[in-house]
């Protein structure tokens, strides 16, 4: 008896395809950025952070513009630009984020309402047909009665 030598050969690899490179990225639920990303743009969008923001700028300037020996960002407020700079480069895209969620939600929305309209269109035309179609079988039978109604007229007089 021959036995017979076979060779293991890796199929998960083709040699015609180039190497992939090992996903090194970190692994999130975008539902949960998504929530997240809401949250943010929702608390931006409130009276409550314009007043602290404002009350930090008030506080910082003043800080910067009077108190001599404290200062750490003098006069044209670099520092000061560059903390709003990075707020609006963070909060533009979140707030994107939560809008195109929000359209989102709202496109199923519109889908479900539009579903729900034309089935109550169809039961409203079905409901339309069976009404037209009592209305002819009274009708018939109204036509039917007249008819009968002389006869029985004519048999007792």
């Amino acid at each position: 008896m021959r036995e017979r030598v076979t060779w293991r050969v890796a199929v998960k690899r083709r040699l015609d395809e180039p190497r992939r490179r090992a996903a090194v990225a970190p692994h999130y639920d975008p539902e949960a950025f998504g929530r997240v990303s809401e949250g943010i743009a929702r608390y931006f969008g409130t009276a409550r952070y314009l007043v602290i923001q404002t009350a930090l700028v008030i506080v910082w300037i003043s800080i910067n513009a009077i108190w001599a020996t404290g200062r750490w960002d003098p006069y044209p407020f670099i520092l000061l630009n560059l903390a709003f700079s990075t707020q609006a480069a963070y909060a533009a895209p979140l707030i994107l984020l939560a809008q195109n969620r929000q359209a989102e939600r709202d496109r199923r929305e519109y889908e479900q309402d539009r579903r729900m309209s034309a089935e109550m269109r169809a039961e409203t035309d079905f409901l339309a047909r069976e009404l037209a179609a009592a209305r002819l079988a009274l009708g018939r039978i109204e036509a039917t009665l007249a008819q009968s109604r002389p006869e029985e007229a004519r048999a007792e007089g």
